[in-house]
């Protein structure tokens, strides 16, 4: 499949999850692949809406991006926030940044600043789009294009599930699709900015992620991390 069918299958794909899972979201860590799809929903005039979980620590980069996004594309990019008592609860148990002390520290702090969060995004939702990829990372060889994700009761849309990497930056190159800077500066995943490095030469993608960490490509935060219990083909 050439990248030409590609994108028109992910067309066909959002315009079906408009069509048949109203009221519909993309959630947007402002990375490539949430680039391609925010580009198609926008060209497209998709009812779908884009949100982002600003957890307090991300990179001047993406905070940059969002403002980018809201102007040229005039859309108005929903912002989730962790609550503040929380945050402190974290802080006052753990530091500032308690994560790197260890892995349960560090899921304790993406609890609190994205998954939180994520579930008041979707509470209302009855599909959820994302940009995961099956190539971007060990955790991730088995994501498929619809699924029922049973922990947030909805269904799931990876319109960018079997896309290479040279596929979504041709996609965004061809179409001037603006991104994050940090991707020139070698981050190819970006999160949280102390949480996130640029890769080095030969290193896996998902490497500058959690790199204190010694669980390689495995390594979530918890917002994807859950089962594959069901799979579908959208009209």
């Amino acid at each position: 499949m050439n990248l030409d069918d590609r994108v028109e299958r992910a067309r066909k794909l959002l315009a079906g999850i408009e069509k048949n899972y109203s009221s519909a979201a993309l959630s947007s860590s402002f990375g490539a692949e949430d680039m391609v799809l925010l580009d198609l929903i926008a060209r497209d005039g998709l009812a779908i809406e884009v949100f982002t979980l600003d957890t307090g620590r991300l990179p001047v980069e993406t905070l940059t991006l969002i403002e980018r996004v809201r102007h040229d594309y005039a859309l108005d990019v929903q912002v989730y926030t962790p609550w503040p008592d929380s945050v402190e609860a974290y802080v006052a148990e753990h530091g500032a940044d308690g994560f790197y002390d260890g892995v349960e520290q560090r899921k304790a702090c993406c609890a609190v600043r994205k998954v939180e969060p994520l579930r008041r995004a979707l509470a209302s939702k009855r599909g959820w789009v994302s940009g995961l990829r099956r190539a971007q990372s060990d955790s991730r060889s088995e994501v498929v294009e619809a699924a029922y994700d049973p922990t947030f009761a909805l269904w799931k849309f990876n319109p960018l599930a079997d896309w290479n990497e040279d596929e979504v930056w041709a996609y965004l190159r061809a179409n001037h699709v603006p991104y994050n800077k940090l991707h020139d500066r070698g981050y190819p995943s970006i999160g949280c900015e102390p949480c996130t490095r640029a890769v080095k030469p030969g290193e896996h993608p998902r490497a500058g992620r959690w790199w204190w960490e010694q669980d390689g490509a495995k390594k979530e935060c918890g917002l994807h991390a859950i089962p594959i219990v069901l799979q579908k083909e959208l009209a």
